[in-house]
């Protein structure tokens, strides 16, 4: 692989933002990640992008888009495929446009790593490129989840990074959920729910009894609250802020909330149009239908964000058009705005003291509470 220096022809103002993205991992090829950006670069100008793929044919696509002074090309020759299994490339994977950009995250020339391509392939080099913080056993996926929140969403977590969690993962996801709702969602005081099959405190395996627990006692100290256990059905509610489960579950109900969404959009398309009366109610009802429509668009949520890594990366979805690219990557400026990935850290580090303190007797009440490290 040879690289171009970011500094050869992009020189960040001091304290912006430097993106590191990958244009080769979307279904739709990198005319849709050019695309995607130049969408964003519209609405936030002050942001610089790495974009990593193959020169001779990115060139032609930001030309067209007139965004050379904004965008610098790293020239990267490999594809990471959708096939590709995450060993493979580990082993063979330098060179590609996917480990370039984590490089880029990893040497400090960019905050955030945005990347639509294979999510096991990128799990694992992100893991084997920046390394998990110190702390963190299993790094999680965290998703963004439509509610009524005024915020609009509601984060869950692990949505897929691992399909294993024990109690003490699902305390410290707790602890990494917490830190991105105050970063990404702009809540001082979070609320946490561990997702259960019922809210009673005797449901359950015997680790979400256990992680109950460990929650319920590390809340004070770490400054969120939990509310216990919560069902799915609770997941799109306004009681909670972070929904936390293991990365089995999480993907399911997360892929399942997005099934049942199109299918009630497809549901509705065919009501508005079976008769011509409807059709004409259609049109009367139009600005509240394209209002229900965008606040339903996945599109809007796009962009997973891997927790417990030394550095952040968000994953967008293959299948992502420009709207959704563009999500995706307003996120990771507004993360790498509010120095997320040392907030995160310093949140992580205090995981095993928390820990530690819920497994003995609560703290007298006259002991210092653990300072906020992510506000």
């Amino acid at each position: 692989m040879t690289t171009q220096s970011p500094e050869s022809s992009m020189t960040a103002p001091p304290g912006s933002v430097v993106l590191s993205v990958d244009a080769m991992g979307s279904d739709a090829g990198p005319s849709m990640v050019v695309a995607g950006l130049a969408k964003f670069l519209k609405a936030d100008p002050e942001v610089r992008v790495l974009l990593h793929g193959p020169k001779a044919e990115l060139t032609p696509l930001l030309a067209r888009r007139r965004l050379e002074g904004q965008v610098t090309l790293v020239d990267a020759s490999g594809v990471v495929s959708m096939h590709d299994k995450p060993s493979q490339v580990m082993r063979r994977g330098k060179g590609t446009s996917m480990w370039s950009a984590l490089d880029s995250v990893r040497e400090r020339e960019a905050a955030v790593c945005v990347s639509c391509g294979n999510t096991g392939a990128l799990m694992a080099l992100a893991m084997l490129r920046l390394r998990k913080v110190e702390g963190v056993n299993r790094p999680a996926i965290a998703g963004l989840w439509p509610s009524r929140n005024p915020s609009g969403y509601n984060i869950l977590l692990d949505a897929g990074a691992d399909i294993r969690a024990d109690q003490d993962d699902l305390l410290t996801y707790a602890l990494m959920g917490t830190s991105y709702a105050r970063n990404g969602l702009g809540i001082e005081r979070p609320r946490v729910g561990l997702l259960n099959v019922g809210v009673e405190e005797h449901k359950g395996r015997a680790e979400l009894k256990v992680a109950h627990e460990l929650i319920s006692r590390a809340a004070p100290r770490a400054e969120f609250e939990f509310v216990g256990f919560v069902e799915g059905s609770e997941m799109a509610s306004e009681r909670v802020d972070v929904i936390v489960t293991d990365g089995f579950t999480g993907n399911v109900a997360l892929k399942t909330g997005e099934g049942t969404a199109q299918l009630l959009g497809g549901f509705m398309r065919e009501a508005f149009m079976k008769t011509p009366l409807s059709r004409i109610a259609s049109l009367l009802a139009y600005t509240s239908i394209r209002r229900l429509r965008q606040r339903m668009d996945p599109r809007r949520a796009n962009g997973g964000v891997f927790l417990g890594l030394n550095g952040t990366v968000v994953k967008s979805h293959g299948s992502a058009d420009a709207t959704a690219m563009a999500a995706a990557l307003h996120l990771a400026a507004k993360l790498a705005r509010s120095g997320f990935a040392d907030r995160l850290a310093a949140r992580v580090a205090s995981a095993a003291a928390l820990a530690q303190d819920a497994g003995e007797a609560e703290a007298a009440p006259d002991e210092p509470a653990t300072s906020k490290a992510d506000t």
